[in-house]
């Protein structure tokens, strides 16, 4: 097909030749690229040689465009795993993979990576972001972003901006100050945008300072006349709610065909509210990313195929390994499998690991390698026992594919069919999974008033089971051709998308014996063709633990750790806890996980007790353990990386990306609960995370940036020039440590600035620069880390310098900083 550009000279510029294409569009096509087609692709526009181009959730892994287990993805570590690495290098390998991962699935765009800070621990969606300090966050999101473009996908660093909460997160109104703004909250994006290039940015629900993220200033000033941004401007889903955002910074609103845009805003250009000029500089941002992407004819693509490629599964289980901290070590670990005549596993977590967070980042993986799957690998299925110890995960779980056969096909998996009546069958798939999200694909679900899913389902053990189904619809459960129970389950709380991808569950009783199928058929009406979100259907058909005693189930699990010689316990939240959609109402482990572990550290001493949540809970009970690891949602390697670290195989590389406190009542920076009015107030200024723990100066369970590995080491010496000017651009600093132990191992060199007797209010010390070193045992290494001058300086209607003295400490966490140098700053 010929199109404009292939008329215009050969000399002429990218610029030149996407303004050729722009002025071939009428203003209603140009209006038309502005909203998305539908809710994952943009418009194609075959005239100017235009496709669609496809997004993609993507943060630790890149869903597609359909949600389905038939075409899986990787599940990566969560960037709570991630940014415990401290290693821009391991960001980068996660962009790149990620990126590998889009390429095959088709996605031209990664809705990722998400940076907004660890403002309170409560924040329900911490474990999808990097961390509580704005330059480890910009650090890491800058070498996602160049990871994952490097391979011609594009980046999206979300949410813009200060959508550091999920409390009303669509209206709340987050009320900062101009200083922590930029020194805190706009710092963490500033990285991705000035130097890995960011083709995209995400704005947010919130508003910041009474202005909705769409419509605030702040997608104009800093992020393009400051940053030189480039790139597109897209909404997040349903985020823009007026023609008039059309004035401000914002290029496309996702997700279509319908929005506030459309015919409203040709009528609204046409009466000059909004110029067209505007218009034509969204289009052309659009066009120029869909030349990046490789989505538009005519125009070389940043890269035709990815460049950097690895073995995804073995990447997920280093990048694991590398984000799992270790807090406490009594000399128990590392574990020789050869001395270990018994294991006894305990926790529900340990067989249903939560790899990933809950709701839009969500992946369906091929398999997850639970903590149980790689304790039995390392140690021997026959020297490892189980039991569940307390319930943590709610509602139903979905039923195992290999206990499943499709009654029509013979083959494992169930028989999915939509109905328009009883009798009118529409459509009908064959799937391997009970737990099924439809969020586009070809299932007709608005046309549907009926869907039907059949199995059989065979037992390993005899007993009572509770089965049934969650979702939010009127349900009927049979049982061998019987109807057991029918109900109508509504969704709970305000959060359409949490409500979704975590609806309630009903169960019922229901008697099995080992190797003998049940036929387990579910009924589900959809009035209207509609579920709680248009066109769209979520339903997972499964079982539930039995907590009718819970007493029982800690008296078996101490029994067995008694019986060992090594007691795992892995405990963790659950889907209702770490979520998109809802922040947390305490950091305490759910059910009787804190009774569990101290029942069980008091039956065997040598108990080690593994974390598998996303973000910071109280630890109560940790001074009683062996040893603690803190793996967060480790991907679907998690099992095996875990062993790896068990064994000694691998190191617990990790240090803490953000504090973890002893209490939640010692917690400075809590609230994330608008006031009457709806707006939250970031009172606390500049002094947020470990900042805000120094000012108080309330002692945590585990301070920022600690961790322990399998040796020990010594800081040497840093060294610094006595005298620096402001206009340098850089302050290096070179670094000594020693490796004192007799094993390889990775230390984490931090270094943090004061800055004794400022005339402004400064933190007590904040982190500058960081860089993860690995050393031979009774190595010394040396290395240079060069400080951005910039972080020295404070804002107040633009960065200033303050001259004088600044104290430069080194060190393995912000309170463990035993080399010091002093640099005199001077205009």
């Amino acid at each position: 097909m010929e199109t404009l550009t292939s008329k215009m000279p050969p000399e002429a510029t990218t610029d030149q030749r996407l303004e050729a294409l722009l002025a071939k569009l009428t203003l209603e096509e140009k209006v038309r690229l502005l909203t998305g087609r539908d809710f994952w692709t943009t418009w194609p526009m075959e005239k100017i040689g235009l496709r669609r181009m496809l997004f993609s959730d993507g943060p630790t892994g890149v869903r597609g465009e359909v949600w389905d287990e038939r075409q899986p993805s990787m599940n990566f570590p969560s960037a709570t795993a991630i940014s415990s690495s401290w290693d821009p290098a391991m960001a980068d390998r996660l962009g790149a993979a990620s990126a590998v991962e889009a390429r095959r699935k088709g996605v031209d765009v990664v809705l990722g990576p998400t940076i907004n800070l660890h403002r309170s621990p409560l924040g329900g969606r911490h474990f999808e972001a990097f961390s509580e300090d704005p330059v480890l966050t910009a650090e890491l999101a800058a070498a996602y972003v160049a990871g994952v473009q490097r391979n011609g996908v594009g980046a999206t660093p979300k949410h813009y901006v200060a959508n550091d909460s999920e409390t009303d997160r669509f209206t709340v109104d987050v009320l900062v100050d101009e200083r922590p703004l930029r020194e805190l909250y706009l710092l963490a994006f500033e990285k991705a945008i000035v130097e890995s290039r960011a083709w995209l940015v995400m704005s947010a629900y919130n508003s910041v300072n009474g202005a909705t993220a769409t419509e605030n200033e702040l997608l104009e000033s800093p992020l393009n006349s400051e940053w030189g941004f480039d790139g597109v401007v897209i909404s997040d889903w349903t985020a823009v709610r007026s023609v008039d955002s059309a004035n401000a910074s914002q290029d496309l609103v996702m997700p279509g065909p319908d929005g506030p845009w459309g015919a409203e805003l040709v009528l609204a250009v046409k009466c000059g509210k909004v110029p067209e000029a505007s218009i034509d500089r969204k289009v052309l941002r659009i066009l120029q990313l869909a030349a990046r992407v490789g989505a538009l004819e005519g125009f070389e693509p940043a890269a035709a195929e990815p460049v950097d490629h690895e073995d995804p599964l073995a990447f997920a289980r280093e990048a694991s390994a590398a984000g799992t901290v270790m807090v406490k070590n009594d000399g128990v670990l590392p574990l020789d499998p050869a001395s270990v005549a018994k294991i006894a596993v305990i926790g529900h977590n340990a067989l249903q690991a939560r790899t990933q967070g809950g709701g839009s980042a969500t992946v369906l993986p091929e398999k997850i390698v639970t903590p149980l799957d790689g304790i039995r690998t390392a140690f021997g299925r026959e020297n490892v026992s189980y039991s569940v110890g307390a319930v943590v995960q709610e509602g139903v779980a979905e039923l195992p594919l290999e206990q499943l056969t499709n009654p029509v096909t013979g083959g494992p998996g169930l028989r999915v069919r939509f109905f328009a009546s009883t009798d009118t069958e529409l459509f009908a798939e064959d799937r391997r999974s009970t737990a099924l999200v439809w969020f586009g694909g070809d299932a007709p679900i608005a046309e549907s008033s009926l869907v039907q899913f059949h199995t059989l389902y065979t037992p390993e053990e005899t007993g009572t089971i509770r089965l049934g189904f969650s979702t939010v619809a009127h349900g009927r459960i049979f049982v061998d051709g019987q109807l057991r129970h029918e109900a109508t389950i509504v969704p709970v709380g305000t959060d359409l998308g949490a409500a979704f991808l975590a609806p309630p569950s009903e169960t019922i009783p229901v008697q099995v014996t080992a190797g003998t199928p049940i036929d387990v058929r579910v009924e589900l009406d959809i009035p209207n063709g509609a579920g709680t979100l248009s066109n769209t259907l979520s339903v997972t058909i499964g079982t539930e633990t039995d907590n009718s005693d819970p007493e029982k189930l800690i008296i078996e699990a101490a029994k067995a750790a008694r019986e060992a010689d090594i007691a795992v316990v892995v405990v963790g939240t659950n889907s209702h806890v770490e979520s998109e959609g809802y922040d947390r109402t305490t950091l305490d482990l759910p059910g009787m996980q804190d009774r569990l572990v101290h029942a069980v550290a008091a039956a065997n001493p040598r108990t080690i007790v593994i974390v598998n949540s996303g973000s910071p809970v109280i630890m109560p009970w940790r001074h009683e353990v062996a040893a603690t690891l803190i793996g967060y949602f480790g991907g679907q390697e998690f099992g095996n990386a875990l062993a790896d670290i068990l064994t000694g195989a691998a190191e617990p590389g990790g240090r803490l990306p953000t504090t973890w406190p002893a209490t939640q009542g010692s917690v400075p920076v809590l609230n994330t609960t608008p006031d009457a009015a709806g707006k939250l107030r970031y009172d606390e200024g500049i002094h947020l995370g470990y900042r805000a723990w120094l000012k108080t100066g309330a002692t945590p369970a585990y301070d920022f940036g600690y961790g322990l590995g399998y040796t020990t080491w010594t800081l040497d010496s840093l060294e610094a020039p006595v005298n620096l000017a402001a206009a340098a651009g850089v302050l290096p600093l070179a670094v000594s440590l020693t490796n004192t132990g007799k094993r390889a191992g990775k230390q984490v060199v931090q270094i943090y600035a004061e800055k004794p007797g400022s005339v402004v209010d400064r933190p007590v010390r904040w982190l500058v620069a960081s860089t993860p070193v690995w050393a031979e045992p009774g190595e010394t290494v040396s290395t240079v880390l060069n400080v951005p001058v910039r972080l020295l300086a404070y804002w107040d209607n633009g960065w200033n310098y303050e001259p004088g003295k600044y104290q430069l400490r080194a060190g393995f966490s912000v309170t463990d900083l035993p080399a010091a140098a002093t640099v005199v700053l001077t205009p």
